[in-house]
């Protein structure tokens, strides 16, 4: 007797980048061709150079067989259990009825909710069947629960949604500024790197305005633990004391901005002490804070949902972001407004256009001019021109029953939307 051959099981390492967060950190997938073994850190990778926070590093957990569904399920109504069927069926079903639902009721009967957990290949897919193929712009994303004030400051504020920032800005800025964000605990590995920037150069601030005490605060220089609601009168705040102390560029203004003589006119109205009655703050921390902001070489911010996610989150960005403006403390290193996203590929969406009101390359779909070009490289003679649902205005259009079939992608409205009983009933 003698052995001809032995199958041996062969490990390999595939890069890839973890789904959880917005830093977007490269990790290591140890496999087998057909079993996860394990996951590590990228040290080639320029976001977390091989670190993982606890999520990340059991992303190798998620891939577990009999966790997972590996076969479509079918229902032909809301009052009949699920059956597993095979994935011509499934797709054939579905097929049919976004199909009987628009030749019945038209292509505004239908509509596409997508996420900011998909590839953005996945997402310019999604937003062409819709527009090009369907003929609707009833396409958004859950990203409109988080990121579309983001969107509207930055478009309002530099004329396009672009954060002119990169993660090597925060090696190289003097003052930081972290608002409505608990950096440490939402965004770990990016949260490290400023630790890390901060034990290497002691003189850098950092700024925390929170209402909380979160554990980014304990990294903080000073803390303004303002009153909720009141992100706008503090930054207004700020750029009163920035110009009462000339501590702006003008030269910058001059060059490369409009409406400086109106918004200065508008913060003669917050001086110190009604912002510091309005905040809660002390005046004391309100000049420390603008002379921190006003004479460091390079001023950062770095901001997340507590200005997002607000009736007013679109005017706190752009408060925010005119202190950039002001001062001239954006296109150079160490220096922008820079939004923290809380998906992995949110600007990969916008970038792609996947919101209602967008198209892709930061085009508007309420533009004339944008749907042609956009037309013009799809190959269709034209794009649709009613203006699409946003995601809360889809689910209450669902619920009365204009919308009749809805395509769910990458993501849970059951569980995140604002209004789960409206989710539920849709």
């Amino acid at each position: 007797m003698r052995m001809t051959s032995l199958a041996i099981q062969t490990t390999r390492v595939t890069a890839s980048t973890c789904c959880y967060c917005g830093v977007g950190c490269g990790v290591l997938i140890e496999h087998d061709g057909q079993n996860i073994l394990g996951v590590s850190g990228d040290p080639k990778h320029p976001a977390n150079f091989g670190k993982l926070c606890s999520k990340g590093s059991s992303l190798h957990l998620t891939g577990d067989i009999e966790a997972r569904a590996l076969y479509p399920e079918l229902r032909l109504s809301k009052g009949l259990a699920r059956s597993v069927t095979d994935w011509d069926t499934a797709l054939e079903h579905a097929a049919n009825v976004f199909a009987d639902s628009i030749r019945v009721h038209g292509p505004d009967s239908v509509a596409f909710y997508i996420s900011g957990q998909l590839l953005t290949e996945d997402y310019y897919a999604f937003n062409k069947l819709a527009r090009a193929l369907v003929g609707t712009n009833n396409i958004d994303s859950n990203s409109r629960l988080c990121m579309s004030s983001a969107v509207a400051g930055y478009k309002r504020s530099l004329g396009a949604d672009a954060p002119p920032c990169s993660y090597e800005d925060i090696e190289l800025s003097d003052c930081v500024m972290i608002v409505g964000s608990n950096m440490a605990y939402a965004h770990p590995i990016l949260f490290r790197r400023l630790e890390e920037a901060k034990s290497r150069r002691p003189q850098m601030k950092l700024i925390v305005i929170d209402p909380r005490r979160t554990d980014t605060c304990e990294l903080a220089d000073l803390h303004l633990a303002i009153q909720p609601g009141t992100d706008v009168a503090l930054f207004h705040g700020i750029l009163h004391v920035l110009i009462s102390e000339s501590l702006i560029d003008p030269e910058f203004i001059a060059a490369h901005t409009h409406g400086y003589e109106a918004l200065s006119a508008l913060v003669r109205d917050y001086p110190p002490e009604r912002v510091a009655n309005l905040c809660g703050i002390t005046q004391e921390q309100l000049y420390t804070c603008a002379s921190w902001v006003g004479e460091a070489p390079g001023f950062l911010s770095l901001w997340c949902m507590g200005l997002n996610q607000s009736t007013a989150g679109s005017a706190k960005n752009s408060a925010l972001i005119n202190l950039h403006l002001a001062t001239g403390q954006i296109g150079r290193p160490g220096a922008g407004p820079f939004s923290l996203t809380g998906q992995p590929n949110a600007m990969g969406g916008r970038e792609t256009g996947s919101l209602s009101n967008l198209l892709p390359g930061h085009r508007d779909a309420a533009n004339p001019e944008h749907r042609a070009q956009v037309a013009h490289y799809w190959g269709v003679d034209s794009l649709p021109a009613k203006p699409g649902l946003s995601a809360i205005e889809l689910f209450e259009q669902l619920q009365n029953g204009t919308i009749k079939a809805l395509w769910i992608a990458c993501t849970n409205p059951a569980q995140s939307l604002p209004d789960q009983n409206r989710a539920a009933c849709g």
